[in-house]
C-alpha cells in the first residue's frame, strides 16, 4: 500500500562543514499543507492534518523551493 502526502517546502538553509568550512550541505523543512480553499489540500488535510519534515540534501542535482507544495509517497520498504 502507498500513502501520498501532500507537503510545502517552507524554506532552506545551508550549513557549511568539513576540515575547512569549504563543504556545503542543504536542509530542507517542510510541513503538510492545509488550505480549507484548496478541494485537493482539503481532502489531504483529512488525512494529514498535520506533520514535518526535516531533510539534509548532498546531491546539487536535488532542489526543492521555498513555498512550492510536493507529493511525498510513502511505500513499504523490503526487509534487509
Amino acid at each position: 500500500m502507498t500513502v501520498r502526502a501532500k507537503f510545502r517546502c517552507n524554506f532552506e538553509t545551508h550549513k557549511k562543514w568539513g576540515p575547512d568550512d569549504t563543504q556545503v550541505t542543504r536542509s530542507y523543512d517542510f510541513t503538510a499543507v492545509y488550505d480549507t480553499d484548496t478541494p485537493e489540500d482539503q481532502r489531504y488535510a483529512a488525512a494529514t492534518p498535520s506533520g514535518s519534515l526535516t531533510i539534509q540534501v548532498d546531491n546539487p542535482a536535488v532542489t526543492f523551493e521555498p513555498g512550492k507544495s510536493y507529493y511525498l509517497d510513502f511505500t513499504p520498504a523490503e526487509a534487509s
